[in-house]
């Protein structure tokens, strides 16, 4: 029997990277189904996504491929497709996102699991439950923020989270708290970054009359809202959307904008280059 793999790599750009990984996967007998590669000429750094099949296990793939990492310098990733990751969705007072990625993993048009709900307010418990996915309802409340958040690192050990999706949840997450899961929490920003930062968005679209609107899903950073951008979402709008319209319209963007963005890093098709990303399709 035969598993299937995505290798996920990037390194300095050199002669040789493209010949050593296929070489690689030939004396291991696989098939490679889908490749793709990227050379960033400003940074000088090759990206690179490889999906393939062999009868080798993960780990003596792991151990073999290590020699030509060291060689190239590469950061790299391999995953079997056959494991799905496992997924913690945050949601605060708003649930539309919460609610189509629930119906996304049900329905299995996401790569992974939906693992647990968390939620600063009790509202989406029967919506999580009606899915068959644990709700744990965890409000800052007088013990503080880092109280809180140990909680959710806890459920994150527990359950053994390997990506953490915020569907509209309206708390900031502190720095300690990021700088424990690089690159694995995503983040739904309900404006096309950088534009109508704060609240109200759409009512800051609407007093601008603006034609565009959008939705920005991005990885979380300690730096508020400036994290590698992942996806974008537009809509164009007119002088006769209403403030209500915009906010009903801006609801589908974010939701489809979030679900594309989880369903590229779900895929390992996303890889950080410093403030960017490199997604590929």
């Amino acid at each position: 029997m035969t598993s299937q793999f995505v290798l996920t790599l990037s390194c300095p750009d050199r002669l040789g990277i493209v010949y050593a990984v296929s070489g690689f996967l030939t004396r291991r007998d696989a098939n490679i189904e889908d490749s793709q590669q990227f050379s960033e000429h400003g940074s000088g750094r090759f990206f690179m996504r490889v999906e393939f099949n062999t009868a080798a296990q993960r780990d003596e793939l792991a151990v073999g491929f290590a020699d030509i990492a060291r060689e190239f310098d590469m950061d790299w990733q391999l995953h079997d497709r056959a494991v799905k990751r496992r997924v913690l969705i945050m949601a605060s007072k708003q649930g539309h996102c919460l609610n189509d990625l629930l119906y996304r993993f049900r329905i299995g048009a996401l790569h992974g699991e939906a693992a647990a709900v968390v939620s600063n307010h009790p509202d989406w418990a029967d919506l999580a439950a009606s899915s068959g996915v644990p709700f744990h309802y965890l409000p800052v409340g007088l013990e503080g923020k880092a109280v809180q958040e140990q909680r959710i690192l806890d459920i994150i050990e527990e359950e053994r989270i390997d990506t953490v999706v915020l569907a509209r949840y309206m708390q900031i997450l502190s720095s300690d708290f990021c700088a424990k899961l690089p690159g694995k929490i995503l983040n739904i920003h309900h404006s096309f970054l950088p534009s109508f930062k704060g609240a109200k968005p759409y009512h800051q679209a609407h007093e601008r009359g603006v034609k565009l609107i959008g939705a920005t899903c991005h990885y979380v950073t300690a730096d508020l809202d400036e994290g590698p951008i992942v996806e974008q979402e537009v809509a164009r709008v007119d002088h006769a959307h209403s403030p209500e319209e915009l906010v009903a319209a801006g609801r589908d963007l974010e939701s489809t904008c979030l679900a594309r963005g989880l369903a590229a890093h779900l895929d390992d098709r996303v890889l950080i280059n410093g403030t960017k990303t490199v997604v590929f399709r």
